[in-house]
């Protein structure tokens, strides 16, 4: 992270990836905002986003619908 920040100046820094490493990220209390795209897809298996994070207050700041997905931005209050 610090090497991101270092490298995005006054810019933002995305995170991108499974749902392991967005929670290590959301524990750790480093995301500001969160932009999830929700498909109607079952895997069987996987890891939950969520899960092993401490409760967090969320505020949606966005929604759109799509076909097959649907896109919510929540800005991380706590």
């Amino acid at each position: 992270m610090a090497q991101a920040r270092a490298a995005a100046g006054d810019g933002d820094v995305a995170i991108q990836g499974g749902a392991t490493t967005i929670n290590q990220y959301l524990a750790a209390g480093l995301v500001d905002e969160l932009r999830l795209h929700i498909v109607p897809l079952t895997l069987g298996a996987g890891t939950r986003l969520f899960e092993g994070v401490p409760p967090l207050k969320l505020e949606q700041v966005k929604s759109r619908a799509a076909t097959s997905v649907t896109h919510v931005t929540y800005r991380v209050l706590s």
